[in-house]
């Protein structure tokens, strides 16, 4: 009997095995919450992801730089371009979602916070990123600093080490990719074990909680990457772009809605690069690129908590306004890896905008943290299958404007 299960898992792809552990997961936090046990599943995956990611960056950009054939560096220019566009539009529909739909909001007791005062003290926590000691960078999973220092090491090496050491470079980032793949083997009994969790914690009460705004924030990540990242995707290559949307959404945006974490899927998003036929020396830097600065999803969180905030004050908003708050939200989306506590307590700083104390804005904050639990899955399913998605476009653009052809999706 357990053969033949073992036989039939085996038979099924990663992504069917991933909804049978949802399914046994979300069973298991209804009739049985108090097999505590269950949980240390999710925690173990989640941390063998963290634990490997930070190394397995810092050797692939380390091996791409020191590697590199040369003639990359405009499809890197593209993808930054793509990655930032698709935040502002983000923002920009997020604002015309709010003003459509307006939301109000019953406030809360502030959670005990501390969040960034503004784009200054984002833009120093993000320069004292880029700055750190390479080893405290990686004890840490400081992605800003990792990508700082394997660049500048690739670019020294790149000049200074010879064949052999090249080739011992990229033979140890190649073995630390197949013990990821070890890692990603797991995630189907991670992923019970975090669903058991939620469940069991929340009930399916999780669902109904400020049900409307949850509504407008969910709807309007769908709309995001059902809607906006298919016309950036068909504007770029002039092909169907639903067969790449739904491959990057199905193969990477799964685990990350479970995982909650950028920084824990880079191992899943080298993957999927890998399956999609892409250029190991640009993935490899520009997936953990991705999860520091293309925040679509967190662009949206801002945006929405803000104006409900503002809706529910009572405050005029004008267009300027409106452009503004756009403009915000995407530069500081674009800056909450280098903020504990990500998109939910960079509030405060939109709140600013329209003169919204301190206070009032932390209890927004509270009310952030309350949807946290479909809010930010959503929003990580979003910000992490997107780096796929347009470095995948970039690449395929370059490959089709030279007269060559994609791979069948």
């Amino acid at each position: 009997m357990i053969g033949r299960i073992i036989a039939f898992f085996k038979r099924i792809g990663l992504v069917q095995r991933i909804i049978i552990g949802l399914c046994i997961g979300t069973v298991l936090g209804l009739y049985v919450p108090q097999a505590g046990f269950i949980a240390l599943f999710g925690t173990l995956f989640i941390n063998a992801l963290k634990v490997v990611a930070p190394i397995l960056v810092f050797l692939l950009v380390l091996s791409a730089l020191v590697n590199a054939a040369g003639g990359a560096s405009g499809r890197f220019r593209k993808i930054i371009f793509l990655y930032l566009f698709s935040t502002m539009c983000a923002a920009v529909i997020a604002v015309g979602a709010c003003f459509m739909f307006p939301v109000e909001i019953q406030f809360i007791q502030a959670a005990a916070e501390n969040a960034p005062g503004g784009l200054k003290e984002i833009a120093l926590s993000l320069l004292n990123s880029l700055i750190d000691n390479p080893v405290n960078a990686l004890l840490k999973a400081n992605y800003i600093g990792i990508l700082t220092w394997a660049v500048i090491f690739g670019l020294a090496l790149k000049k200074t080490a010879s064949d052999e050491t090249k080739n011992v470079i990229a033979q140890f980032a190649d073995a630390l990719t197949i013990v990821v793949r070890w890692v990603i083997c797991l995630a189907p009994v991670g992923i019970m074990g975090i669903v058991f969790t939620t469940v069991a914690q929340n009930g399916l009460s999780i669902f109904t909680s400020y049900g409307k705004l949850l509504g407008l924030l969910v709807g309007t990540m769908v709309f995001v990457a059902l809607v906006i990242n298919p016309l950036i995707v068909f504007a770029c290559l002039r092909k169907n772009p639903y067969p790449l949307i739904f491959k990057c959404l199905k193969n990477s945006g799964i685990t990350a809605f479970f995982t909650r974490s950028s920084a824990a899927n880079i191992p899943v998003n080298m993957e999927l690069c890998e399956k999609l036929d892409l250029n190991k020396e640009v993935y490899s830097v520009s997936i953990p690129l991705g999860a520091t600065i293309n925040m679509e999803g967190a662009a949206v969180t801002i945006t929405v908590m803000t104006m409900t905030a503002v809706h529910t004050l009572g405050i005029d908003v004008t267009l300027l306004t409106a452009a503004l708050m756009s403009i915000l939200a995407a530069i500081g989306a674009c800056g909450t890896s280098g903020v504990a506590g990500g998109s939910v307590l960079l509030i405060p700083m939109a709140c600013a905008l329209f003169g919204i104390d301190n206070e009032t804005a932390m209890q927004v904050v509270a009310v952030g943290f309350t949807l946290g639990v479909i809010q930010d899955s959503v929003e990580t399913a979003l910000n992490s299958s997107s780096d796929v998605l347009f470095t995948a476009t970039a690449e395929y653009a370059d490959r089709l404007k030279s007269g060559g052809d994609i791979p069948k999706i």
